[in-house]
């Protein structure tokens, strides 16, 4: 009896890793990937961070996301040195990652069946399949070793697809081909290694949805991400609310600064250090008096934020 019981036991463990050994992270795999999300999440257990706040985090600095990461003790999450599109456009979204790697026959043989099992399209190219589960707000994020000849993950008609079905762009460790006809699709943008007019040989996609590796940082599926021409940052879901409004209250602080710096009231020295009581008394009351509808927030998130801080 017990070792029915045990053999059981086993099949079902075994069964469970096989399961989980697929190309796409099971929605399960995610949501323990990011459990200290709260809210909503999509159907492939993703994060479900809100559009609105995407569009706040545009306006933060890329100095000020890595510095409030860093002290939340995440050090790895920025990654430079990028060619990029459209240099003055600030890009933001949900992470959709892929992991690619150099062809290898026997296990390529075993990720087409893979994907036949998991219904995708077996007869074009296994680098569409992240392009295929792309939605509004996603951005594809792509470990291609930073290979750019033979390395070219997409070329304008993917970009065309890419941003029919995410409204977004990419970010590949890797290279693209046809630069020119990604640059007339309007809205996209890429961050990328390189470009050349070779087509992708010799490397195959072996996940997708899996934390992969971007130059020096980690990403996970669902992290949000925050790109400019000055790098990307990968963002925790789960910090995404209280540093977008961190940011923007440094922001704030900064033009009360520069405004009292052009006054002449305060120093450089004063500013530019851990201010005294007189000066935060100071601009508190400057804060109060600042129009809301200049404001990045509510004033209900300020106050609520100055309150959680005077605790």
């Amino acid at each position: 009896m017990i070792t029915r019981i045990v053999f059981t036991a086993l099949c079902v463990i075994i069964s469970f890793n096989i399961e989980a050994q697929g190309i796409a992270s099971s929605p399960e795999y995610i949501k323990a990937l990011t459990s200290n999300w709260k809210g909503e999440r999509f159907e492939d257990g993703r994060p479900m961070v809100s559009d609105a706040l995407l569009a706040r985090l545009k306006n933060i600095q890329i100095e000020e996301a890595w510095g409030y990461l860093r002290s939340h003790n995440y050090h790895n999450q920025y990654e430079g040195n990028w060619e990029i599109i459209h240099q003055d456009s600030v890009m933001t979204g949900r992470a959709i990652t892929a992991q690619y790697m150099p062809l290898r026959p026997d296990f390529q043989k075993h990720i087409k069946l893979e994907g036949a099992m998991e219904k995708r399209d077996t007869i074009g190219g296994s680098n569409s399949w992240p392009i295929e589960i792309l939605q509004p707000g996603d951005i594809y994020v792509a470990d291609g070793y930073g290979r750019i000849i033979d390395g070219t993950l997409i070329g304008s008609n993917l970009g065309n697809a890419i941003y029919a079905n995410s409204q977004n762009g990419v970010i590949f460790d890797a290279g693209v081909r046809d630069l020119a006809g990604l640059q007339n699709i309007p809205g996209f943008n890429g961050w990328f290694r390189g470009d050349d007019p070779s087509y992708l040989q010799q490397e195959m996609l072996t996940s997708i949805n899996k934390p992969v590796r971007i130059g020096r940082a980690i990403v996970l599926p669902g992290d949000v991400i925050l790109a400019n021409r000055f790098g990307t940052v990968f963002i925790p879901a789960n910090l995404v609310s209280e540093l977008v409004i961190s940011s923007e209250v440094v922001g704030l602080r900064d033009l009360f600064g520069f405004q009292r710096l052009r006054e002449k009231k305060y120093t450089p020295g004063q500013i530019d250090t851990r201010w005294t009581d007189e000066i935060t008394i100071d601009f508190m009351d400057w804060i109060q008096k600042y129009p809301d509808s200049k404001l990045p927030m509510t004033r209900k998130e300020l106050n609520d934020y100055f309150a959680s801080r005077s605790k």
